[in-house]
């Protein structure tokens, strides 16, 4: 029979009034952020164009952007991709001229503004359509994520518990978004297949709590249910550190050496990591006893004519 006793004995649950009010402050900051300013939406969801270009040496983006506003691209979004050589520029869709026409343009101005020594890298085109319809379609996927979530926990587990990791889910979404938008980063698909991979990790670090919790309370005999949900993150707390900072080694180096084009995408997902261990001990849990479970809602379903069958 498991004990309450344990290697570690960190009184989780008794400091949830604290995290409570942290996790409560860091979602209206994110709330607030995203309703005051805004998620800086890319090209993918926008429309427009983008032009990646190549300079022999060390781009002037001051005399770049300075070239653009003075032919009519005052819009134009410029900056370094990468090396100082590399140069993005996005611009917006206008109405009745091609994207083709618009890439030419600018790419023959900053040729012209370098002496010729200008490389066109690449471009793509985005219609705003398009942009409309991936926007619907990413909340779409993460509405829908998160709902299929609820039903598959509730199944498996209890509906407090199902309610629990939902709640930690929306907790590590907001925060995610919320930071994107305090911070102005540009949020395009790289970073909302990060956000639907930090729903897929936090669910995971959470299952694996739940799953303990679950069998504490089917165990150990003595001990209320804050004891014993204490007692499971404490005997779950090995794995939950080994497993985010593995995890974690790997997306920094993806952040320090992936480049530009990874950047917010490694970005999110640190983030997510974080925020989502944070969540599955204390936002998950913290709600899982709040609802007020107890050994009785968690124990198995006896079948009628059970103890008869169970007769030698």
């Amino acid at each position: 029979m498991r004990t309450l006793s344990s290697s570690l004995n960190i009184d989780f649950m008794g400091k949830r009034k604290l995290a409570m009010a942290f996790s409560i402050t860091l979602v209206v900051i994110a709330l607030v952020s995203l309703a005051m300013r805004g998620l800086v939406f890319g090209i993918d969801f926008t429309g427009g164009t983008l032009i990646e270009v190549g300079y022999s040496q060390d781009a002037d983006l001051e005399k770049a952007r300075q070239v653009l506003a003075e032919n009519g691209f005052a819009e134009a979004q410029v900056q370094q991709f990468g090396t100082p050589r590399d140069v993005l520029i996005r611009l917006a869709p206008r109405e009745g001229v091609k994207s083709s026409k618009l890439s030419d343009k600018v790419f023959g101005l900053l040729s012209k503004q370098a002496g010729g020594k200008v490389e066109l890298r690449r471009v793509e085109f985005v219609g705003p359509q398009v942009g409309d319809e991936l926007t619907e379609d990413g909340a779409l996927a993460v509405l829908v994520s998160l709902i299929a979530i609820l039903m598959y926990v509730a199944v498996r587990f209890e509906w407090r518990f199902a309610v629990g990791s939902v709640v930690a889910l929306v907790h590590d979404v907001t925060i995610t978004l919320g930071f994107f938008a305090l911070f102005q980063l540009e949020f395009d698909l790289t970073v909302l297949a990060a956000v639907l991979a930090v729903i897929g990790y936090s669910l995971n670090d959470t299952i694996v709590v739940f799953d303990r919790i679950r069998e504490n309370f089917r165990k150990i005999r003595k001990g209320d249910s804050q004891e014993i949900i204490n007692t499971s993150l404490n005997q779950t707390l090995s794995r939950t550190i080994v497993t985010s900072l593995t995890t974690l080694i790997v997306l920094l180096a993806l952040f320090i050496i992936g480049g530009e084009i990874i950047h917010n995408f490694s970005l999110a997902l640190i983030l997510g990591i974080v925020v989502g261990t944070y969540s599955s001990i204390y936002v998950a849990s913290s709600a899982v006893l709040m609802l007020g479970v107890s050994k009785a809602d968690l124990m198995p379903v006896q079948k009628e004519g059970q103890q008869i069958d169970d007769m030698p």
